[in-house]
């Protein structure tokens, strides 16, 4: 359990540069809220959450997603591991609660799928760079 969060955080950390953009004017801001939006939507898709699932699951990722936002700027210059454990260590806090929302399987899918989203929006970005050739996001196990 302990290997897969330390995964997680890394690719949230390696993913920072993407995320952790100043949101200081109002159009980073309205993009902040459409990328945190596409996210909560894929998380919940993937999850197959129910109507009553989500109402709840709702509030909660928005307010892990800013957390997970400022932690990504706050972070900004530390030593990897230090950056590592600080993300790390909001997601354990976020478990819980996601656990209480839809249980301990899909609870503990949340930051897998989130990853996921990350490894998309990255592999869209590059594509539309010119940097790697299309290839759809293979999926492990499913």
């Amino acid at each position: 359990m302990k290997k897969m969060f330390f995964i997680l955080s890394f690719v949230f950390v390696s993913s920072a540069r993407l995320f952790a953009q100043d949101d200081d004017d109002a159009g980073n801001e309205s993009n902040s809220d459409k990328m945190r939006d596409k996210m909560k939507e894929f998380i919940q898709k993937r999850l197959d959450l129910t109507k009553e699932e989500t109402e709840k699951f709702t509030p909660v990722f928005i307010k892990y997603f800013t957390e997970w936002r400022q932690t990504l700027k706050e972070v900004k210059g530390l030593p990897k591991l230090d950056r590592q454990q600080r993300l790390l260590d909001l997601q354990l806090r976020y478990r819980t609660q996601f656990r209480e929302i839809m249980g301990p399987t899909k609870g503990d899918q949340v930051f897998e799928h989130q990853r996921r989203f990350i490894q998309e929006v990255i592999r869209i970005n590059n594509e539309r760079a010119g940097n790697i050739p299309a290839r759809p996001l293979r999926r492990r196990g499913g």
